[in-house]
């Protein structure tokens, strides 16, 4: 019966590829991402304001004044939006509050 060969490993072996780095998210990242977006959406708002530029009439009360269409359904739109931060941002703070002051409960 024939013995087995020795084993012998190999002198020089394929180098492995070292594993990949896991990256995780960053606050930095994060805040890029978001001025990258919000430079989008300004750019998309000024297209349309520009795009939008005839006259109207606006009356308000007792006030009357004449605005770009564009202008006028931006500054609308800041309005509704002021509308539902305000209380929202009041209420958050609320809440932190009470949370500082042991958890009891906001009302």
């Amino acid at each position: 019966m024939p013995t087995p060969a020795p084993f012998t490993p190999d002198p020089d072996p394929a180098p492995r590829p070292a594993p990949a780095a896991v990256v995780t998210r960053t606050r930095t990242g994060g805040w890029w991402t978001g001025l990258v977006l919000s430079a989008v959406v300004l750019l998309f708002l000024l297209i349309f304001v520009l795009q939008n530029n005839a006259p109207i009439q606006i009356n308000f009360l007792v006030w009357t004044g004449t605005l770009p269409t564009g202008v006028a359904l931006l500054l609308s739109a800041i309005a509704g939006l002021l509308l539902v931060a305000i209380p929202g941002g009041l209420r958050i703070l609320q809440l932190r509050r009470a949370a500082k002051q042991g958890g009891r409960r906001a009302r």
